[in-house]
Order: C-alpha cells, then sequence, then structure tokens
C-alpha cells in the first residue's frame, strides 16, 4: 500500500508527471468547517487536545480538496507544554509561555521521559487519523525544529527578530546549548512516538531558521535536525524526514546531504529554477508557492502554479506553499490550483 502513495513515492526518489500535494496549515482558519469546530472545541489548546476534534479539523481539508497527505492537527508549541512550560493563547496575539533564561528555568522543566502523559491525547489523534484517512493519503507526523522552539521558550512569544534567543545563546551559551540539547532529545522521543502510533512520514518545522548564519546556522540548525533525523531513522528504518530550515537561502543547498533528510521543503523566497539546479539534485524538494496567491487568485495564481511544476519536473517534487495558507484565503483558489497541477 505504501508504494501506491504517491507522497510516499516522491520521498522514495520518483519522478512523477503530476507531484503530489498538500498544504501547510490545510487545516485552518480559511476553511469555514474549522471555524465551526474551532468554536466548538472553545479554545486552541482544547482543540488540540481533543483527539476527535483535532482528527475532525485534519479530515476537514482531505474531504473538501483529496489532498495526497494530511498533516496532524496539532502546535509546535505542545512539546515545551509537556517538558513543563505555562502555555496560553491570547486571542489576536498568538502564543504565549513561561520564559527559560536562567538556570533555575531550565531546571524546572521536566525531563524527556515525563512528556508522554501530556502529549498522549495528540497520540490518539494520530491513531484516529491513521485509522481513518482514505487508503490513498499518506499521514505526515511533525514537531518544531529545537531552535525555533527554543526561540518561543526564550521569549516566551514570537518575536520578529528572534533577538532574546540570540541575546541568550550570546551571554550564556552553555545554558543555550542545554537547551537545545533538552529539545533534540525530547522531539525525537515524541516524533518517534508518532510514527509508533501511525505517522508515515515526519517533518520538522524550523520557521526561524533564516535568522541563523555562518558557525550559528550549522549549530542550531542543521546538527540538531541532523541528530533527529539520524535517530529517527534508527529507530524507524525507512522513516521519510522533512526538514524545513525556512528563509535559509543558499544554506538549502546541501542541506538534505548534511542532515540525512529525504526532502528539503523551500520557502518561497528563493525560485524555484534556482532551486532545482541546486537544492533538488540530491533529492525530493517541496515547494514552493507564495501563500498570497491564494488570496489573490486569479491568472497569475495558474501561471505561478505550473511554473513551479514544470521548474520541478526534472526530479521528486511535492507541490506545496512557501509556507502556511492564510486566513484569509479563499477556498475557491485552492480548488483552482489543483486543477492547474493535476489538469
Amino acid at each position: 500500500m505504501a508504494e501506491r502513495k504517491k507522497l510516499l513515492r516522491s520521498l522514495a526518489g520518483e519522478v512523477q508527471a503530476v507531484p503530489p500535494v498538500w498544504l501547510m496549515r490545510q487545516a485552518g482558519r480559511y476553511l469555514p468547517e474549522y471555524r465551526a469546530t474551532r468554536a466548538q472545541a472553545g479554545d486552541f489548546l482544547t482543540l488540540c487536545y481533543t483527539p476527535e476534534l483535532a482528527a475532525e479539523v485534519t479530515f476537514q481539508p482531505i474531504r473538501r480538496y483529496g489532498f495526497d497527505a494530511a498533516i496532524l492537527f496539532a502546535d509546535i508549541l505542545l512539546l515545551p507544554h509537556a517538558l513543563g512550560a505555562d502555555l496560553w493563547f491570547s486571542a489576536g496575539e498568538g502564543p504565549r509561555l513561561s520564559t527559560v533564561t536562567t538556570e533555575a528555568d531550565l531546571a524546572r522543566l521536566r525531563g524527556r521521559d515525563d512528556i508522554h502523559e501530556t502529549l498522549a491525547p495528540v497520540y490518539e489523534t494520530v491513531r484516529i487519523l491513521a485509522q481513518g484517512l482514505p487508503r490513498e493519503t499518506a499521514l505526515i507526523g511533525f514537531a518544531g525544529a529545537p531552535w525555533t522552539v527554543a526561540t518561543y521558550m526564550v521569549a516566551g512569544r514570537g518575536t520578529p527578530d528572534q533577538g532574546p534567543a540570540h541575546a541568550l545563546k550570546a551571554a550564556d551559551p552553555a545554558l543555550f546549548d542545554r537547551l537545545i540539547a533538552l529539545l533534540t532529545e525530547a522531539t525525537i522521543d515524541y516524533l518517534s512516538a508518532q510514527v509508533a502510533a501511525g505517522a508515515e512520514v515526519v517533518k520538522l518545522f524550523d520557521s526561524w531558521a533564516g535568522s541563523l548564519s555562518g558557525e550559528d546556522f550549522d549549530r542550531y540548525a542543521l546538527e540538531p535536525v541532523r541528530a533527529i533525523t539520524a535517530a529517527l531513522k534508527a529507530r524507524h528504518p525507512g522513516l521519510p524526514v522533512i526538514a524545513f530550515p525556512r528563509e535559509a537561502g543558499g544554506r538549502y543547498v546541501g542541506f538534505a546531504r548534511a542532515t540525512g533528510a529525504d526532502c528539503v521543503a523551500l520557502d518561497n523566497s528563493v525560485a524555484a529554477e534556482w532551486a532545482a539546479e541546486h537544492v533538488q539534485r540530491d533529492g525530493c524538494v517541496q515547494g514552493n508557492l507564495d501563500p498570497a496567491l491564494l488570496v489573490e487568485g486569479g491568472p497569475r495564481l495558474i501561471e505561478e502554479t505550473r511554473r513551479i511544476v514544470r521548474a520541478f519536473s526534472g526530479g521528486p517534487h511535492i507541490f506545496n506553499l512557501g509556507h502556511g495558507i492564510t486566513p484569509d484565503a479563499d477556498p475557491d483558489n485552492v480548488h483552482r490550483m489543483l486543477e492547474a497541477i493535476r489538469g
């Protein structure tokens, strides 16, 4: 069965005339059915931690669009929550966490072995999805990469330049390295549990990798992904891993070789033609339509969709966006995009 799933075929290196397609944040606020389920849950964390509801919003875009993959509905900050950080979501302001900026803060966190009770509902969601998805639809599990998760834990929120994390790693590199090490180990266990529950692919989202450069990129973006990928493949031979070092620019080149990832997801700041020449030569790439085009629609959406498919047609490719679909996207434009990909 696995060999017939289009996503898994691309991840194994097969070149397909029509690439598989899914969208980052495909379960989200642009869909009226998601908004209804979100209202039923009452708050975002309840939605994430109620398996029946989290599975329902994961199923919704599959029912509507027939994407080739479903991605578990969760949040990258559930892992620090399981490690003992306080986590809450403020309406209109995004996530908030208790901060980790001192040795005492780090000491208050739990160890990697203590995360699974909190995360048990996530694993149950994966089991529901594995049993209920169409047989041709691949199931993706995911986590945030350690650098990106650490930026939230240090600042207590998202920041425009990840300044607090950069400041801590400069002022107390030993403390920051211990935080990264804890997140790396816990992410291995978290993703391994998702695979045991039924995930067929895992993805590491390093949304803020682009704020790292030089040796810092190697140390905090590349090395943790390499360690996580190696450990997961040792535990689950044949497991495909997608890595997304967002806004890595020229550092996308060679990232798959350096980390062992089976696919590198690309943001829309790099040209598909450039990425086909320099990144796709190492294997599968994913991307990289500008999410704004699903708001705009019209001829440019069709032209850009077809251009990306053509650019990556010489190698294994998974069609996706360069970042998550936005709440103001038109659901009908997703249908138009799919028609342009699939003919």
